[in-house]
């Protein structure tokens, strides 16, 4: 394979991959689910951070329990919120999009559901009106963090680092060592082929009091990319049970094997090369 067209390769499988983590990772978790503990039917209204940790076969339910809910009064803000988080969480991007273009028509001004629309707009691959729509939900008055990290990880997505990382670090102006931002700041780093700036941003990310095992996923990912795949898998494992540990190295593994980026990346020593280098 010709130079520049390894070097096309690497960024592009490399650029797939974090793009993924940025907007997949951080919105569900890296294949972190908890034991079940209990079985039973799945409440119409539950948390976000339940949602999170429920199982395929949970979601599926959820997802029933909550559609038919949703069906019911399709205007309900909170309803069609969670319905369309948990169509995400299972890869129906285009529905969940449909249902927050409802949410947004019937509630225009509401901050919170203009910042889930313009969420379901990136994930669909609508980066322009992603990037619009969370623009309308931001006010200069009354800024919000998650609105300025949220328009970071797609300004990423765009190829605008420095712009998107400037809007990081308003984030963190207003929310000082928040995990999920600073880790959201390494996968801009891996965006652009820094994998050893990223890993620094992850480490710091993963060891802040609010780091959760999503956070930790990150990490375990970048380390991954630099072709360290027996430490990586030792992070992925940490904190969890058998069984989620599996389901979250079996999701890593096919994270790092797409195009076989990691080993693409890797050079002979373990270590990977920027992808702005040949």
């Amino acid at each position: 394979m010709p130079a520049s067209a390894a070097l096309t390769f690497r960024k592009t499988s490399l650029a797939r991959t974090a793009a993924i983590a940025l907007l997949m990772l951080s919105a569900a978790g890296c294949a972190t689910k908890r034991d079940v503990q209990t079985t039973g039917s799945i409440p119409t209204r539950v948390s976000a951070a339940s949602l999170e940790t429920m199982n395929a076969t949970e979601l599926s339910n959820a997802e029933r329990s909550i559609g038919a809910a949703y069906a019911r009064n399709p205007k309900d803000r909170n309803t069609g919120l969670q319905y369309a988080t948990v169509l995400g969480m299972t890869g129906k991007n285009g529905q969940a999009l449909a249902v927050m273009q409802q949410v947004a028509i019937a509630h225009p001004t509401d901050r919170e559901v203009l910042a889930a629309y313009g969420k379901a707009q990136a994930a669909a691959g609508q980066l322009e009106q992603a990037l619009a729509t969370i623009n309308r939900a931001q006010t200069p008055d009354r800024p919000d963090w998650r609105l300025y990290s949220a328009e970071g990880a797609v300004l990423d997505q765009l190829g605008r680092s420095e712009e998107a990382r400037r809007k990081y670090r308003l984030a963190l102006d207003a929310q000082p060592n928040e995990p999920t931002v600073i880790s959201n700041l390494g996968m801009s780093y891996v965006l652009s082929g820094d994998l050893r700036t990223a890993e620094t941003y992850m480490r710091n990310a993963a060891g802040q009091p609010g780091a959760d095992s999503r956070v930790r996923q990150n990490l375990a990912l970048v380390v991954g990319l630099q072709g360290r795949f027996a430490e990586a898998e030792e992070i992925a494992r940490r904190e969890l049970s058998q069984q989620q540990a599996d389901a979250n190295v079996t999701y890593l593994r096919s994270m790092l094997s797409q195009q076989n980026s990691w080993a693409k990346l890797a050079d002979k020593d373990g270590k990977a090369k920027p992808a702005g280098t040949n």
